[in-house]
């Protein structure tokens, strides 16, 4: 196999094109056999040409490929390529993929009704872990407070256009996490030598996920294709023989004392009719999501070590799509081929010493509501696959540190940063006037610190789902968020100078936006279990990941230590 790197192409260069443009790069007739797969594809949008490309107009935008390209008779075909250009390529063999680690078949004492892994949460984290559970013929049992994606979406709307708030079926709970109601957006800066990560994203693809998301450098599925994702994964699981209870909330862990300490024995779980029951469990995966603050407080109660960790708060904003578009796009703006342009931005203030960043940018998308508690207002950002709507969001956060929320350390204790959160969360609803309507203002009266009037929106409406309440969002936000807020966005500031049109005063804030990340870490060893014995916190809820891929990929890791357990490896070996 051989392996064509850093290969600069036109945008338009695609499907019978690309092969052909392949075919030229070595040395090939129409008529050769080969087979080619791309590993990776990233957009250059700088003013430049490719190699041996004339530019045509003041931009220039090119995809910057790797491939891994197998001809027949290829050592030929390698030995006629120019010395030079092989500096540049490889040649490889088979591409590694990712091995799970246990056997082909598991002894039958171990996959009997005496070894029944429990899942508690089916995010990402969640999926995968009981996926690789259940391909190993474990059977598990999967608890998930919320309903199936099908339902939920129901819920979700109902909260969006009413206002009623189902407290376990939501933005945040049910089936796919707060992942579903997102932007589907893949990307992660982990490293991946075990391939995991291909992993997951092979396993999308097949569920239904666009194939771009293999190679693409910022892949996305878009909230509506992830949950057609999400159902058939769960259907695979069920034909697997796992069973899934939805609308079930995990109560209380009941535990034994052990050689090592406490060790779980029993869940009590809160079944959909209402009632308590115990379930048996000796080996318990927890993917409980960064907003389970129940959860952590019954954590909390039982012993289970945790910290504290830093999050970050902020407002969403947002602008024209166009806008974005024309700033990052150019002359390409509105091409097809490029689709709605995203963007990243960070700076820090030397002022207030905070840094303010994008996160969750969501192109061609809208604000949703995104509450999971009764008297807050929570925003978050949601793009379909197509990412066509008017507008284009991203989080402004500013981070928080474990000083921030001290004063509320011992009434709260480990979670005084979840008690933080509620309290701004609970201001933001009295802001939006005592509604789920969350409270809004443009950038240049929030500039100005003057509430802003229905009158004051110009060519920026609003787009939260649940409607908003024009305010005044600086008696929202503690003073060092807002301000590191203000300087990034000051006229000719920081973003602005980064991105055309970013600091326009009619761009839209709307608040709160406070779940970026888990409060608190949920510590565990290198065997991936708390000091619960038989407990394996994983996921974002746990403190170990920061979005869908690397929440997927805690979740197997979490299913390999409990399967290094029954299979001991080396120590180096786990570690990978």
């Amino acid at each position: 196999m051989i392996r064509i790197t850093n290969w600069k192409q036109p945008i338009e260069l695609q499907g019978k094109d690309l092969e052909r443009a392949i075919r030229s790069a070595l040395g090939l007739s129409e008529l050769h056999p080969m087979t080619y797969q791309i590993i990776r594809r990233s957009l250059d949008a700088r003013r430049s040409t490719a190699r041996g490309e004339t530019c045509t107009g003041k931009d220039c935008f090119f995809y910057v490929y790797t491939l891994d390209v197998s001809p027949a008779k290829e050592d030929k075909v390698w030995n006629k390529i120019p010395r030079k250009v092989k500096e540049e390529w490889q040649r490889l063999g088979d591409t590694p993929r990712y091995a799970p680690p246990f056997p082909a078949s598991l002894p039958a004492e171990l996959t009997g009704a005496g070894l029944r892994p429990v899942v508690v949460g089916l995010g990402p984290a969640g999926l995968f872990c009981a996926l690789l559970l259940a391909r190993a013929g474990l059977k598990p049992l999967i608890i998930e407070r919320g309903k199936p994606v099908e339902e939920r979406t129901p819920d979700t709307r109902l909260f969006f256009t009413e206002g009623h708030l189902d407290p376990e079926s939501n933005v945040q709970f049910g089936e796919g996490g707060a992942g579903a109601y997102s932007d589907g957006k893949l990307n992660t800066l982990i490293k991946d030598p075990t391939r995991r990560g291909r992993f997951v994203m092979e396993e999308f693809v097949k569920a239904g996920a666009p194939e771009t998301i293999l190679y693409d450098n910022k892949p996305h599925v878009g909230t509506d294709r992830l949950q057609i994702v999400v159902r058939r994964m769960r259907e695979e699981l069920l034909s697997l023989g796992a069973e899934i209870r939805f609308s079930t909330r995990l109560d209380n862990i009941l535990t034994l004392n052990g050689p090592d300490g406490p060790k779980v024995s029993a869940l009590v779980l809160h079944g959909p009719d209402g009632r308590q029951y115990e379930e048996p469990c000796s080996h318990l995966f927890l993917g409980i999501g960064h907003s389970a603050r129940d959860t952590f407080q019954m954590l909390s109660g039982l012993g289970a070590r945790m910290e504290e960790k830093p999050f970050a708060m902020g407002l969403r904003i947002e602008h024209p799509r166009e806008m974005i578009d024309r700033d990052q796009y150019r002359s390409y703006a509105g091409n097809p081929l490029l689709g709605a342009a995203s963007y990243k931005l960070t700076w820090k203030s030397e002022t207030t010493g905070r840094s303010l960043y994008t996160f969750c940018m969501c192109p061609g998308g809208v604000v949703i509501a995104s509450a999971s508690e009764p008297g807050t207002v929570v925003t978050n950002g949601m793009s379909n696959y197509a990412r066509d709507e008017v507008n284009s969001n991203s989080a402004l956060l500013v981070n928080v540190l474990p000083d921030d929320f001290a004063p509320y350390r011992e009434q709260a204790g480990v979670l005084s940063g979840a008690f933080y959160q509620r309290e701004l969360e609970k201001k933001a609803f009295a802001l939006g006037g005592g509604t789920y309507h969350a409270p809004c203002q443009t950038t240049g009266d929030f500039l100005a610190d003057r509430p802003s009037a229905q009158a004051s929106f110009g060519e920026v409406i609003p787009s939260f789902t649940g409607g908003v309440t024009p305010a005044n969002l600086r008696e929202l936000l503690p003073p060092f968020m807002a301000d590191t807020i203000a300087e990034g966005l000051a006229p000719g500031g920081p973003f602005g100078r980064k991105i055309r049109g970013f600091d326009r005063p009619d761009a839209v804030l709307t608040g709160i936006e406070s779940r970026s990340s888990s409060p608190v870490r949920i510590l565990r060893d290198d065997s991936f279990q708390s000091n619960i014995r038989g407990l394996y916190p994983m996921g974002e809820g746990a403190g170990y990941a920061g979005g869908i891929t690397s929440a997927a990929i805690d979740g197997m890791k979490a299913a390999e230590a409990f399967f290094h357990t029954l299979f001991p490896v080396s120590s180096s070996e786990a570690r990978s």
